[in-house]
């Protein structure tokens, strides 16, 4: 019986298929172990529910409503999700995980609890113990109305092995998950604990009447400001002034900026595994090219499509990167030794203004660093560019890292930029970053790259993908604390965490510290513009494109700062230079054109490039301000069975005017922390006039936003 809560006949139930407990009987293991922790984690008893025998288990004829009822009042389920559990036909999916949802829907707890700390937990737990197929997780996540968020014990390798994660097996090095089976039955119990807390507390208020969901929580007083007729003219004057100077940013002409391109170098090693090292030296001659402020530098990602030797003539790629000047480079490793050949040309007259040749061998990390300096100090001189003595101190100041550990650095580089942030390369980086770590701790870049690859797996921040983010950034800033990166990727981590006060101090910081990084100023402007502060955000993202005015991150991110900022036109001109450099990414694009009222436009022109529901959400924005209302809810109906995000459903009813379904569909996005989204809340123009929803209010009460 529960010990916790009156009416409630177990703590915990354990759904499971049978099969999945033949064998090595995993699951008693599991509830074994599990039992064990929660003696030790609980000061009270947990009872739980396990129905090991498979003897005991109930026909499929029996009478679920008489026999299962009883068991099935409980506080939390627990399914272990097997490659067999998510069947729609089987007893343990039919008549415990869908009956439980059925009956605690309509309970007096409901499905979702609020935790102490503001966060929502469902009271569904669920254990993961194989690698599910993508159908089966979406049966799963349709099921329970959210994003599965498992715990897992699941044992994977390189080879394809998925199967459960034995009790012996504590971080075995062939895991590709590197869980401690300990860590994990900790997990659980401290979920548990995490849960039923909350239960009590929700129990305990229930005579009052207290409200848990979001659409119930008290309204928040507005706070009115009052209009200042001097900061509006003068916001009126910066905005013709804006008009003036966008288009000569975007037109450099002649010698007036001094404008280059490194060409991706050529590996000229017999052994391809050698790309990895030749690429590294390349980045690190556009890195230091970077620090001189005299020089406009065209971006890794602008100039990866040049690689290899079947490219255009370089007058064309000068003319198509609007560039003065091109570096291109050759190299060869064997062992310890290398050899690099780089020469500098006149983009517009394809007229060769330097070379040299560099032979070494690499005894240590400085042997490197010392030709990618020479290299740097050589264009600059070609190109009548004075180094100041910071940055020449900057760009000859080389990693205090062992050579090995800066070798498996430069492998994560290659793999981190060959993967554009997703599968099997995100993974090969981040083994090899760990491997620099494992070889040199105290090797910042590692750290903060690491953090970069966990940040581009994790979608919530309750996922470990988040966590491990957060820790490795906190490490990296540790070691380094004048790193501007590791500033803003902490800033990043905390304004997911819905503490902008403490974020911006780390921008700020970071500002300080490297106030030419384009990483900064970039990041900083799209910062900026979720805290409404335009003018900030559209300078920052200004003074990186200087820098470099190719730059696709840059154009994004200044793109959404002129939308957010009602700047529609600039806005437009942004993401049309965005699109002359071969990107075709339309979040911003189409909420341009609902924000200019061209609905028809959007309804009539082809999709150009857009994610994957984006532009059915523009679509049905459309329909729904033309009042063709159902043309879009049977759009909203397609996006629903695909799982798309609850923020992308809300979006369009803020054009069908119907306040509950945004209500409800916020909560959702809530609920499953799709943070990214909800911190553009105060901001986005399509929910400025719903800003007294309770789901509205809520998320801008969460949202620490500095004063």
């Amino acid at each position: 019986m529960s010990n916790t809560i009156e009416g409630y006949n177990y703590d915990i139930f354990i759904s499971y298929r049978q099969k999945d407990n033949k064998g090595d009987r995993w699951v008693s293991e599991f509830v074994e172990a599990l039992k064990t922790e929660l003696e030790s984690t609980i000061k009270e008893d947990v009872s739980v529910y396990f129905d090991e025998n498979p003897d005991d288990r109930l026909g499929e004829t029996h009478d679920v409503e008489r026999s299962l009822h009883d068991k099935l009042k409980c506080l939390i389920f627990m399914p272990i999700l097997s490659q067999t559990y998510c069947d729609t036909v089987s007893y343990a999916w039919q008549n415990e995980f869908g009956t439980f949802i059925e009956t605690a829907s309509h309970d007096r707890l409901g499905i979702d609890i609020r935790l102490k700390s503001g966060n929502v937990a469902s009271r569904i737990l669920p254990i993961r113990i194989h690698d599910l197929e993508p159908e089966d997780i979406n049966l799963f996540e349709k099921k329970t109305g959210s994003t599965l968020r498992a715990m897992d014990f699941v044992f994977k390798t390189v080879s394809g092995v998925s199967r459960p994660l034995l009790p012996n097996e504590d971080h075995p090095t062939d895991n590709l998950n590197k869980t401690y089976y300990r860590d994990q039955i900790n997990k659980v119990a401290n979920a548990v604990k995490e849960i039923i807390a909350a239960i009590k507390s929700s129990y305990q208020r229930e005579n009052e009447d207290m409200p848990v969901s979001l659409s119930e929580q008290a309204p928040v007083k507005k706070n009115h400001k009052t209009r200042n007729i001097i900061i509006g003219s003068v916001a009126i004057v910066l905005i013709l002034l804006g008009l003036l100077i966008l288009p000569r940013l975007f037109k450099p002409t002649g010698e007036q900026i001094k404008s280059i391109a490194v060409l991706p170098f050529f590996n000229d090693s017999p052994d391809e595994e050698n790309e990895y090292f030749i690429n590294g030296i390349m980045d690190e001659i556009l890195n230091n090219l970077q620090e001189i402020k005299e020089l406009s530098v065209v971006s890794r990602t602008s100039v990866e499509q040049y690689r290899g030797k079947d490219k255009p003539p370089i007058p064309e790629i000068a003319r198509k990167l609007n560039v003065n000047y091109i570096v291109e480079g050759s190299g060869q490793k064997y062992g310890n030794n290398f050899r690099l050949r780089v020469q500098l040309i006149d983009g517009n007259k394809d007229k060769h203004l330097w070379a040299e040749s560099y032979e070494r061998e690499i005894n240590e990390t400085k042997d490197i660093f010392l030709i990618q300096t020479t290299i740097a100090e050589a264009i600059a001189s070609e190109l009548k560019i004075a180094i100041t003595p910071k940055v020449r101190q900057q760009i000859e100041e080389a990693p205090a890292a062992s050579l090995e550990a800066y070798d498996a650095y430069l492998k994560g580089l290659f793999f981190y930029e060959r993967g554009g942030g997703a599968g099997e390369d995100n993974l090969l980086a981040i083994e090899a970053f760990k491997e620099s770590i494992r070889l040199d701790s105290t090797f910042a870049l590692p750290w903060t790259y690491l953090s970069m690859c966990y940040w581009r797996q994790a979608n919530s921040i309750n996922s470990p993908e988040f966590k491990e983010a957060k820790g490795t950034a906190e490490k990296a800033l540790l070691l380094d604390p004048a790193s501007g990166v590791a500033l803003v990727n902490i800033a990043e981590v905390l304004d997911n965490e819905y503490d902008f006060a403490a974020a911006e101090e780390k921008i700020k910081l970071a500002l300080r510290i490297e106030p030419d990084n384009q990483y900064v100023l970039r990041n900083a402007g799209r910062f900026y513009t979720k805290l409404n502060k335009s003018e900030e955000s559209i300078a920052n993202c200004k003074k990186a494109l200087q820098k470099n005015p190719n730059n696709r991150t840059v154009l994004q991110y200044l793109c959404e700062a002129y939308l957010y900022a009602g700047r529609l036109d600039e806005a437009m001109d942004t993401f049309k230079k965005y699109q002359e450099i071969g990107y075709s990414g339309t979040q911003n694009y189409y909420k341009i054109l609902l924000e200019q009222g061209q609905f028809d436009k959007i309804i009539n022109e082809p999709e150009i490039g857009a994610s994957e529901y984006l532009y059915d959400v523009a679509r049905a924005s459309a329909h729904f301000a033309l009042r063709h209302t159902s043309h879009g809810q049977d759009i909203i109906d397609k996006l629903i069975e695909k799982n798309t995000p609850a923020y992308w459903i809300a979006f369009p009813y803020t054009y069908a005017d119907n306040p509950a379904r945004i209500n409800y569909w916020l909560e959702r996005s809530y609920i499953d922390r799709e943070n990214d989204e909800l911190t553009y809340i105060p901001v986005e123009p399509a929910f400025k006039k719903y800003h007294d929803l309770p789901a509205v209010k809520k998320i801008i009460r969460e949202i620490k936003y500095p004063d």
